[in-house]
């Protein structure tokens, strides 16, 4: 079998290596006051936290792949590029309302929405891409569970 190069087999890593580390960056600078905060009784430690974002992202960057090397240049195609673009976008700027602004109310808002690009773009890629959507479902799930430490941070803070 051979291997033919393809410029997006560089650069779709290099965008999920950006986002992850821009996001691991606002998030360390508000470590401190997010340690300050009360806690609900169900916390996932900051190691398993980490580990479960490098999952996603990983998860994420082999879904991009997978599709862009079986897309073509259709409409449909473009709003999937879109969608993923987007998501990476909505997923810095929760990290910068929630750890950098410390805005959990409106970083609660904002992750219903990166949830619901997540969906969409779940959705979208089933018709074509399932292998690509699959990949995806852990991350959808994910942000479940951030969104319900969004909210009770919020609530009990």
């Amino acid at each position: 079998m051979h291997y033919k190069f393809k410029l997006n087999h560089l650069i779709i890593p290099l965008i999920t290596i950006l986002v992850a580390s821009v996001g691991s960056l606002i998030t360390s600078l508000g470590l401190d006051w997010y340690n300050g905060l009360n806690f609900p009784a169900f916390v996932p430690s900051g190691s398993f936290i980490g580990i479960m974002w490098t999952i996603i992202f990983i998860l994420t960057a082999i879904s991009a792949l997978m599709f862009y090397n079986k897309s073509d240049r259709s409409a449909y195609s473009v709003m999937v590029s879109l969608l993923f673009f987007n998501n990476a976008f909505l997923n810095i700027f929760w990290c910068l309302l929630f750890f950098g602004q410390h805005m959990m109310g409106l970083a609660l808002v904002e992750i219903f929405i990166l949830n619901a690009v997540n969906l969409v773009l779940i959705l979208l890629l089933w018709r074509k891409y399932r292998a690509s959507a699959l990949l995806l479902f852990p991350y959808f799930i994910w942000v479940c569970v951030v969104a319900y430490l969004n909210y009770s941070l919020w609530l009990i803070n």
